[in-house]
């Protein structure tokens, strides 16, 4: 292996390990808010416990029973409230339909259950898009839904990427490895996912830069280069 090689190998290494951290401190900030949730979602509901109970003991004594009751539901709420799932599944199907504004954190979400049927370098692309995503969120928290730029990244984010895995999940896993026309489709969902996370990011730099107008135009050789590649 020459030096030039080595290099290239040690970059794609560090870039991949970068990646790889980004994504465990996404997941810890998405982790140690959640349970924030939780514990507000546990403390509302067992105060509004007491004060039912301090309410209902004006006018009906509880006595002994009645304060055992009350200790038992507390206990139960405040389990249910921190282990209970409350995030419901999100569907590809429901992606084009979400607010621009939380379109990232939904597609991120939607990436993460795909994630375990990809073969593993997609899923190191997938953990970079997912990345890229969480950065890109806030930025559309201002843009307005009429734009063009809007669209692009809704069709971007909200279509083909979904699109593109779903297609893949089509192809039998035996066929997968297999080339065809040149590209097997592991090797097709790899350089696609390459084209759609770059893609992402000149997006989010056309948007910190105020360029919306550029923005709106980029989705038209992802557009032609994903149509060519719809055998995946």
């Amino acid at each position: 292996m020459s030096d030039v090689d080595r290099q290239i190998a040690r970059a794609g290494e560090l870039l991949d390990r970068t990646r790889a951290e980004r994504r465990a401190m996404v997941a810890q900030r998405r982790r140690g808010t959640s349970v924030a949730k939780r514990f507000a979602v546990a403390a509302g509901a067992d105060l509004a416990i007491i004060v039912a109970a301090i309410l209902i003991g004006w006018f009906v004594p509880l006595g002994m029973g009645g304060a055992l009751l009350v200790g038992a539901l507390l206990i139960l709420v405040t389990l249910f409230a921190l282990f209970a799932n409350f995030t419901p599944t999100v569907r590809a199907e429901q992606l084009p339909a979400v607010p621009l504004k939380l379109l990232p954190s939904r597609t991120g979400e939607w990436l993460d259950t795909q994630r375990k049927a990809l073969p593993a370098p997609a899923q190191t692309l997938v953990d970079g898009i997912g990345v890229r995503l969480d950065m890109l969120s806030p930025q559309l928290a201002t843009l307005d839904e009429q734009q063009p730029a809007a669209a692009e990244l809704r069709k971007l984010i909200g279509e083909q990427l979904p699109d593109l895995l779903r297609d893949y999940a089509k192809v039998p896993p035996a066929l997968r490895s297999v080339a065809r026309n040149g590209k097997s489709p592991d090797a097709q969902l790899a350089e696609s996912l390459r084209l759609i996370d770059a893609e992402i990011g000149e997006m989010s730099e056309h948007i910190a830069q105020g360029d919306l107008d550029s923005l709106a135009t980029r989705g038209r050789f992802l557009e032609i280069k994903y149509r060519d590649d719809r055998g995946v």
